[in-house]
């Protein structure tokens, strides 16, 4: 039975939601797609689940096509086995955590290892049993700080996540590479374009790691690509860094005065001014800059650290929070802000403006900076500061800096950390030419996991010679709820949505205008055929509704072939509107029904 306008469960709007700053969430709403009912969680409306639903059974096909077989746990879980493995406290504020009415703790699932680990431990005990690749379709939880962009930053997400579980590290090369190819051929078929990046692996662990990500303007995520076929996402980026520099014949560092130059743009003036080079002149590039960072550790706890870069580059957030716990020794992964007044009070020996890693007084050097030395305070450098570099940077006295500061010679760091913001221009890592940066929502995450897990919980079998090994595992992920945001901003004009042909809701919306009783026989007789060979129909059977508003929401609920039975039919023809080639043509009556049957097979061929 086709569905019908006089009966959906269908309210479209003519505004745009007050709080919609995304197509995507605009349009789904305004369509009669979602609605939302608390921040970062929608209700999935009819329109809205029949879209969802075909996404997830062309991932269904094709997990099950390499091997996959489905499974479904429960989103609601114990703490226990997420304390095993770390991730009860690495989550931090990060997750849904309470308790039932005997007081033991649950957490609201973000992701499932533990218990597809504990799954396969429960049933498997030799390697007789692997590889075995076990999925499911589920409801995931995350405590999102500011829930924003309709489908995209919620609270609460459908998602795609699989496991491996193979003997050794041939068989997870494997596994990984039938997900990885799994994976294009889902987003072809859901006419999503996407490209594959290196990424982090963050909480989840692992080692090779890669993101699929839907380019576009509204993504969150930054990647970058060169010509040379070089693509990472900007946190995986690996500073190109500079060989060391002889500096046995370099000039002692010296202290000058440097007024009122407490940025880097006042202090190449000052320096320019008041101690001139004797070739060219000073530039930002030739500047070390103490950036005062504070990392957000589990209990509110705060870390003050400094990061040195050069002066001419912006730290990066999002690439020192991908590795600053590492950095610090902690566990999680830390939510990184500047450090606040209060932060700076506990560390008097800091001198806004005029930070800098030395103190150097009497031609003494002594080290301000650092986890050894009388601060206390972590520091870390950019790739860029490599030894023998030469800076001009703080001298942490009042209207004071010090030039011709000496990486290695005059001062030390804790670590080197990659800090700054990737710009258009930087050199790719592996030297296939210069990196271009580009926007993108991730759309799926593949992770060769390793033993991270299987050790953590004690997933074992026996070899081929009878020896206990540890289960190697990987993860795959993707979002099928963003898959359906990211889909209504890839596909859709002016005038509203356009979805593909193999996930729109219907694949032909036909539209009776008039008053005529034959116009809606006519409608209803050829919808009763588009639906007996097959085809999904949409049908606008509203009789007290103008043609106008009927013409508005068929373009702004987007299904992708139109037919129009109107004023035409006394003519002998039907108007047929193809919203994704932008067409429009009138066809004889005798020949719509076999002309539209064709262009809904093609376009679902097209994309198989």
């Amino acid at each position: 039975m086709p569905l019908r306008m006089s009966t959906l469960f269908l309210r479209t709007l003519r505004d745009d939601p007050s709080d919609a700053e995304v197509a995507s969430h605009k349009l789904l709403v305004r369509a009669g797609y979602i609605r939302r009912a608390a921040p970062g969680g929608y209700t999935w409306l009819p329109l809205g689940l029949r879209v969802k639903n075909k996404v997830e059974n062309i991932v269904r096909d094709e997990m099950n096509a390499i091997g996959g077989q489905e499974v479904h746990f429960p989103a609601l879980l114990p703490k226990e086995p997420y304390e095993a493995t770390g991730r009860w406290d690495d989550y931090g504020d990060g997750i849904f955590r309470l308790q039932d009415r005997s007081g033991a703790d649950f957490l609201l699932a973000p992701t499932h290892e533990e218990l597809f680990t504990l799954l396969v431990k429960d049933h498997y005990s030799s390697y007789k049993d692997l590889p075995v690749y076990l999925y499911q379709i589920q409801t995931k939880y995350r405590d999102e700080a500011r829930p924003r962009a309709g489908l995209l930053r919620v609270r609460e997400f459908t998602m795609k996540d699989s496991y491996s579980f193979t003997v050794d590290e041939a068989g997870l090369n494997e596994a990984y590479d039938k997900h990885r190819g799994a994976y294009w051929r889902i987003f072809e078929r859901l006419g999503l374009p996407v490209v594959a990046v290196q990424a982090m692996a963050g909480a989840m662990g692992g080692s090779r790691s890669e993101e699929f990500l839907h380019p576009s303007a509204a993504g969150e995520d930054t990647f970058v690509e060169s010509p040379g076929g070089y693509r990472a996402n900007v946190e995986a980026v690996d500073t190109v860094v500079p060989d060391a520099i002889d500096y046995a014949e370099a000039p002692a560092a010296e202290v000058k005065d440097t007024p009122v130059s407490t940025t880097i743009a006042a202090l190449v003036d000052v320096a320019n001014e008041l101690a001139p080079k004797a070739e060219g002149s000073w530039q930002a590039a030739e500047t070390l800059k103490c950036v005062v960072l504070t990392a957000v550790l589990d209990g509110d706890e705060r870390q003050v650290f400094v990061v040195a870069v050069p002066g001419d580059r912006d730290v990066d957030v999002k690439r020192l929070e991908a590795s600053i716990a590492e950095a610090l020794d902690v566990a999680g992964e830390p939510e990184v802000e500047p450090a606040t007044e209060a932060d700076m009070a506990k560390h008097s020996g800091l001198v806004p403006g005029y930070i800098g890693p030395t103190l150097l007084q009497d031609g003494t050097t002594t080290q301000v900076l650092g986890t050894d030395s009388d601060t206390g305070i972590p520091f870390f450098v950019d790739p860029r500061v490599v030894a023998g570099s030469s800076w001009v940077t703080g001298a942490n006295v009042d209207q004071q800096h010090v030039f011709g500061l000496v990486a290695e010679r005059d001062f030390t760091w804790d670590g080197v950390i990659e800090a700054t913001a990737v710009r258009d221009g930087d050199p790719a890592p592996d030297g296939s030419g210069p990196l271009a940066t580009r926007r993108g929502m991730e759309m799926g995450h593949i992770f060769q996991l390793g033993q991270k897990y299987s050790e953590a919980l004690d997933l074992k079998v026996l070899d081929e010679n009878g020896k206990q090994v540890v289960v190697t595992m990987g993860s795959y992920g993707i979002g099928v709820s963003r898959a359906v945001a990211a889909l209504a901003e890839a596909h859709h004009d002016e005038q509203g949505l356009i979805w593909p042909m193999n996930v729109a809701p219907a694949h032909v919306h036909i539209v009776a205008t008039g008053k005529d009783d034959e116009i809606f026989e006519t409608a209803e007789d050829f919808a009763t055929q588009l639906e007996a060979a097959g085809i999904e129909v949409l049908y606008d059977d509203r009789r007290k509704v103008s043609a106008g508003v009927k013409f508005s929401d068929a373009e702004l609920i987007g299904v992708p072939l139109h037919v129009i039975v109107g004023r035409g039919l006394a003519k002998g023809t039907l108007e047929l509107k193809d919203r994704q080639a932008g067409t429009r043509e009138d066809i004889p009556v005798d020949a719509t029904l076999e002309h539209v049957i064709e262009l809904v097979r093609n376009y679902q061929n097209a994309s198989r």
